[in-house]
This record gives structure tokens, C-alpha cells and sequence, in this order.
């Protein structure tokens, strides 16, 4: 995760750099009034800021965030960093953001959370780890969702670790609403990377013993609204304008447990988030190289600020607007961050070697992969992972799924 973050210097050390580096955390934003700018608080003069620590999380958050219209985005840095360096300014922004706010459209009545549910944010409703006990919807029987025809393989020259084809496989669907699967095969690869982030450290050997089904695109709007419709997941009003085919973000963890429980129970299949070492794996589509179609940046393949057209700041673009990887997924690369199964460690020492998830009992961060289309091109190797508090909805946040083949 730690790729072109401001990096804080003693002035007498880099004095350009580190002038740099503060002036572009310290920058209001556009139509930001001085008194805003006054929240701001002062630079860290301490030394080079130690990658893996606290305070460089709450930098490279506060990086995706400074310049969002989103009162969520906000409110989220709030959520996990109350007495932040930030916190003052994320609190004038969102006055600011309220002052200016239309009236608020009438939203359907959430399903009840679980009792002992703890609210996420205002103004999202409650979030609970699991949907409301009910009896099981019946499947949905609105018309097939409307995502795009696959993008079409990209040959590409040989050299370079370049993937030069697509490998497609058939599509499963459970029900007219359901996500379109692939499968993907059993097989080993080498998880993490030596380059730069210490969090993908060490890489190491993992073996998926067991062919799985995953989502071709990340989980779009108009499949989350058809669990909303059914009772099984809460409304995310800050997508109700989204076009369907986009893909469904501003959801928390817990969110995500709720969509796959009420696909399970529609479906009579198992479903779940993907674990970390699944999602890599079905990722990298079966490459080692930095990106699934090489070790260069290559403008077409991927959702981001750096990767060519289309793009647009306030939004991903619809699901399968780029090129799938060899195994035939969309959206890996950029677009929204995918939360998956794992809690967060800070490195991969003592990963499971087997693909399984890792989890604890007190887990209190989850993994998010892949990064999203408000980064830049650093942020789309495959390797790339971050870490969130699973009750926190965010605005670059979302998933995609995987039914168990068994």
C-alpha cells in the first residue's frame, strides 16, 4: 500500500522534499474557506515516518480521501481515527459538505440489524455481521441483470512476462440476479512481493488444493438492489444514482456477509468473500509478473487515474469496461477495493500455505486487494492490499464473490 505516499523527511535532511511533502497534505481544497485550512494540524518535523506504523496508515488514508465530496469518506476517517492529525479538517469539511447538501430522497425502510448491531456511520443505517434472521427470499425473478458483454482479450507482445491471451471459461449463474462465475482452477503460485510494501512480505508458496467459482466483475448495483429488494441487505443511498452496471461500493465487510448469506440462502449454494490467497491467485490469472498482463504499465487494463480512458474522478466506471485477465476477470486492477475474507496482519509471516483464510478471534481490521480508480498506476500491481474496519462503509469500497464448487 505504501507507493507514492507523502513521506515526511527532517527539513535539514531533504529540506525540498519534505516542504513538498507537507505543503501537499497541508493544501486546502478547492472552495475550502480559511477557516477550514485552520483546522489543519501542524507538520510532523519527527524524522522519515516508518512505513508500517499507525500514523503512515492514517497518511495514506487521508491521501484517497482529502479531495472526496463524499460527507462518507469523512465521516469513515472520523470513524477510525477520532483524534487523527486530520480529524479537524475532516470535521470542517464536513460542515461544509452538510451546508451545501440537497434535501435528502426518501429511502425504503432498512431490514432490522441483528440485535447487539452497532451503526456504521450516519447516515448509512445499522450494520450487523449477518442479515436479519427470516425466513429465505424466494430467487429473484426480475429480468437479467444488465452487465456489459466481456471486453475482448488484448494480444499482447511477447517479452516482458506479457499475458498475450485470454483463457475463458463458461459462465455459471445461480438465479437471473445473481453475479456471473468462473472457475478457476486448482494449482499453486507465489503470494506477495519482495519489491516494495512490506505488508506483502515475505512471498511465499501457497497451494489452492480445490477449483473455485468467482465473480467474472465486482458485485454491481443492480445486484445488490436485488437483495435489498428481497429484505437481505440494506440500502446504500449513496448509489441510488449509480448506473446498475456499476460496481456497488460504499459497502463495509459486514455489508458484503449480508449479501452472501442472503445469495446462499437464495441460491441452496455456498457463498462467501473470496480469502486473500484466492483473490490473489484468480487475480494474477496465472502470471508472476508485476500486473497479470506484464511488468509494465499498460494503459487499457486496469480503472485508475494513471490507466487510460475511461475515467472519471467522482466514480468507477461500469464493471467490464476493461480488459479481462486470463482467467477471465474483470476489475481486478483498480476500480473499487475488494474486501475479502482475512483479518489484516502486517506482513505475510506465518501465512497459511494452503489458500485458507487467516482469521482470529479479536479481528479487528479486514483485508481490502486490488485498489481503486482514484489511485494511481503504483497502486494496480497485484500484489497490492490494505487493511479497513470491517463496520466502516467507504466510498472507494466493494467486493466481488465466490461460490464454493463442492
Amino acid at each position: 500500500m505504501w507507493r507514492n505516499l507523502p513521506v515526511v523527511r527532517v527539513a535539514a535532511m531533504i529540506p525540498m522534499a519534505a516542504t513538498a511533502a507537507l505543503l501537499a497534505t497541508a493544501m486546502p481544497a478547492a472552495g475550502e474557506s480559511t477557516q477550514d485550512s485552520a483546522a489543519q494540524p501542524p507538520p510532523l518535523l519527527a524524522g522519515i515516518m516508518p512505513k508500517n506504523t499507525d500514523e503512515q496508515y492514517e497518511l495514506s488514508f487521508w491521501e484517497s480521501i482529502k479531495n472526496s465530496n463524499y460527507a462518507a469518506d469523512y465521516e469513515a476517517y472520523l470513524k477510525q481515527y477520532p483524534n487523527g492529525r486530520f480529524a479537524g479538517l475532516a470535521r470542517a469539511r464536513l460542515e461544509r459538505l452538510a451546508g451545501s447538501a440537497p434535501a435528502p430522497k426518501a429511502q425504503a425502510p432498512a431490514p432490522q440489524p441483528r440485535a447487539g448491531g452497532q451503526a456504521s456511520r450516519s447516515p448509512a443505517p445499522a450494520t450487523a455481521s449477518a442479515p436479519p434472521a427470516k425466513a429465505a427470499p424466494a430467487a429473484p425473478a426480475a429480468a437479467r441483470p444488465s452487465t456489459p458483454a466481456p471486453a475482448a482479450p488484448r494480444a499482447g507482445p511477447a517479452g516482458d512476462g506479457v499475458v498475450s491471451a485470454t483463457l475463458r471459461t463458461a459462465e455459471i449463474r445461480d438465479c437471473p440476479a445473481c453475479p456471473a462465475l468462473v472457475t478457476v482452477p486448482a494449482g499453486s503460485f507465489t503470494m506477495g512481493s519482495s519489491a516494495s510494501d512490506p505488508a506483502e512480505k515475505p512471498p511465499h508458496q501457497v497451494s489452492i488444493a480445490q477449483p473455485f467459482a468467482i465473480g467474472r466483475y465486482e458485485v454491481t448495483v443492480e445486484q445488490w438492489n436485488a437483495c435489498a429488494d428481497a429484505g437481505g441487505c440494506q440500502r446504500i443511498p449513496t448509489v441510488a444514482d449509480s448506473a446498475k452496471n456499476a460496481p456497488v461500493r460504499d459497502v463495509s465487510w459486514d455489508d458484503a456477509q449480508q449479501y452472501v448469506a442472503w445469495l446462499s440462502k437464495t441460491t441452496g449454494k455456498s457463498y462467501r468473500l473470496p480469502t486473500e490467497a484466492e483473490w490473489e491467485y484468480a487475480a494474477r490469472g496465472g502470471s508472476a509478473s508485476t500486473y497479470w498482463w506484464g511488468d509494465q504499465m499498460r494503459k487499457g487494463n486496469a480503472n485508475c487515474k494513471d490507466c487510460g480512458d475511461p475515467w472519471n474522478q467522482d466514480a468507477p466506471a461500469p464493471v467490464g469496461s476493461f480488459a479481462a485477465n486470463p482467467y477471465g476477470l474483470h476489475d481486478v486492477n483498480g476500480s473499487v477495493w475488494e474486501w475479502v475474507a482475512d483479518c489484516w496482519h502486517s506482513s505475510y509471516k506465518g501465512a497459511p500455505a494452503d489458500g485458507r483464510a487467516w482469521n482470529e478471534n479479536a479481528c479487528g481490521a479486514r483485508v481490502i486487494r486490488g485498489g481503486s480508480w482514484r489511485e494511481g498506476a503504483s497502486y494496480m500491481v497485484s500484489s497490492t492490499r490494505f487493511k479497513y474496519s470491517p463496520s466502516v462503509r467507504q466510498s472507494q469500497n466493494g467486493f466481488r464473490v465466490v461460490r464454493e464448487m463442492k
